[in-house]
């Protein structure tokens, strides 16, 4: 009788086997939560891709999430003690400036039915409605006369040509603005313009409406600078990127190249900077490409937690010191994707406690940078003492694989920049202002698929920039870019003279008329 000898080795054999299951088995697990999350992202309601996960917790106002669900108040303040924002609507007064159409409705007769005498007047009734009065193609004949003298007829008098956005071109400067504001300010893209024109009997070769485009970014080119020129002066600016597909016409393909957003606003704590947006076209999101951007600047620099960032702390720059205030929205959206998929108790307390420090938030946003410091510094700073020992214990207990592990080192890893905010009121707590800012592009990218070339993506860059910042100014972005260019291209407003027409600026010119008339 044989007896086998591998025996030993079946057990060892055995034993791999089981141990290979279990990480298969964990394995499946990650890549089934990854899944959960994706499907959330992807296929999810907008109220369940932007409700909080915690059911305890309210509505934070993260300025990244659209309408959520109503949640119950986490606090013990009563429902009648938190103030709603009121509605803004036009009902029951339409804007004054608006030009007004009186119809007059008379009865059929004025005799009086008793006596037949004729009836008066004793009053009326006013009610206004909102009409519209669609857009409405036109030409414009300009007629130049020419004078000649009968006696010596050698002089002829004639008046020069009015200057024009495109030379010998087919189309007023108004009408180059509405086509570029549609396209930048709208999202509207050049294709379905031409569709439009078309069904009014104008046939544009799509073509054509982008040499306009072009060419009204050549014109501003000088503004956009002046307004980049005004940003980077500032002490605090929000800096972002995100993609840009281009065609590539050498290898017939598209690139993706990037889009950096430059932004500021100081009204959530009342500082001078009006709010404005610069978008820069490059080929990469490299160190490189954004030290190259803010070499004359000095500051601080309020970003996400991308590592090409960090290296612009390095001392010794010849522009000066830049400070990093990284945003504490990205840590936070970090725990929520994974308690969506984890459920895990940990997560739970840690939305909490930065659902603590935005409600904080809520309640000083538009007070003074003083006052703001000083709020947080009494509250917000032990809440965040709170996380920061909540984030060590934990590192201590967990897998240094697992995902929430992750997720802590990178609370470590950007700790000082996530706590910048406590020890300056005019930091923001996150940077969902230049986030904002870039929701247009990706409508826009959307709507466009790609921008055509290196120099279209340019001309994205520079009319983007200019409209985006006039909508943030209040103003409407037609009226704006159509006076700023005819200003521009009439000689009216100089290089040097430029100022004067940025969005914050700018004052229409019967306003300007009028004030010279009552100097």
């Amino acid at each position: 009788m044989r007896v086998s000898t591998d025996l030993p080795d079946l057990a060892t054999e055995l034993c791999s086997a089981r141990q290979k299951i279990v990480e298969l088995k964990a394995e499946l697990e990650a890549a089934n939560k990854l899944l959960v999350s994706f499907k959330a992202m992807l296929f999810g309601s907008r109220s369940e891709k932007a409700s909080i996960v915690l059911d305890a917790q309210e509505r934070l106002d993260l300025g990244d999430l659209g309408p959520v669900l109503h949640h119950e108040p986490a606090n013990d303040d009563s429902p009648t003690q938190r103030t709603t924002r009121k509605a803004r609507r036009n009902i029951g007064g339409l804007p004054k400036h608006f030009p007004r159409v009186t119809h007059v409705v008379e009865p059929e007769s004025t005799q009086c039915t008793c006596c037949q005498g004729d009836m008066h007047r004793i009053g009326e009734d006013v009610s206004e409605v909102l009409d519209i009065v669609p857009a409405v193609l036109r030409v414009i004949a300009t007629v130049r006369p020419k004078y000649a003298c009968r006696h010596c007829e050698t002089s002829i008098v004639q008046a020069p040509a009015p200057p024009r956005l495109v030379d010998g071109g087919m189309a007023t400067t108004s009408f180059i603005a509405w086509i570029v504001t549609q396209r930048f300010a709208w999202y509207l893209p050049i294709y379905r313009q031409a569709q439009m024109l078309a069904g009014h009997g104008v046939r544009i070769d799509r073509s054509t409406m982008v040499r306009w485009i072009r060419r009204t970014a050549w014109w501003l080119q000088g503004l956009y600078d002046c307004q980049w020129r005004f940003l980077h002066k500032q002490p605090k600016i929000h800096v972002d990127e995100t993609r840009l597909p281009v065609l590539d016409p050498g290898q017939g393909k598209l690139r993706i190249d990037q889009f950096w957003a430059h932004g500021i606003d100081d009204r959530p704590w009342g500082g001078p900077a009006p709010p404005a947006v610069c978008y820069a076209h490059a080929r990469s999101r490299s160190h490189a490409t954004i030290s190259t951007q803010l070499e004359n600047y000095a500051g601080i620099l309020q970003v996400d937690g991308y590592t090409a960032y960090k290296a612009l702390e390095t001392p010794g720059r010849d522009a000066g010191t830049i400070e990093l205030a990284f945003c504490l929205a990205h840590l936070r959206r970090r725990f929520v994707d994974l308690h969506k998929s984890t459920k895990s108790t940990i997560t739970a307390q840690l939305i909490g406690l930065l659902g603590r420090v935005y409600r904080i938030e809520a309640e000083i946003r538009g007070t003074s940078a003083e006052h703001r410091h000083a709020v947080r510094q009494a509250k917000t700073k032990p809440l965040m003492a709170e996380l920061k020992q909540l984030l060590d214990d934990t590192l201590e207990r967990v897998s240094a694989k697992s995902a929430l592990a992750e997720d802590i080192r990178y609370a470590h890893g950007h700790w000082p920049g996530l706590t910048r905010f406590l020890d300056d009121g005019r930091i923001e707590v996150d940077n969902n202002m230049i986030e904002r800012q870039m929701r247009p592009i990706g409508i826009s990218r959307r709507n466009s698929l790609f921008a055509g070339n290196d120099g279209g993506a340019e001309s994205w860059a520079i009319l983007a920039s200019l409209l985006q910042t006039a909508k943030l100014n209040g103003l409407d972005p037609y009226t704006w870019l159509n006076d700023v260019l005819t200003r521009i291209v009439s000689g009216e407003v100089k290089s040097n003279e430029l100022d004067q027409l940025l969005a914050w600026n700018w004052k229409p010119r019967q306003t300007q008329a009028s004030l010279e008339m009552a100097a």
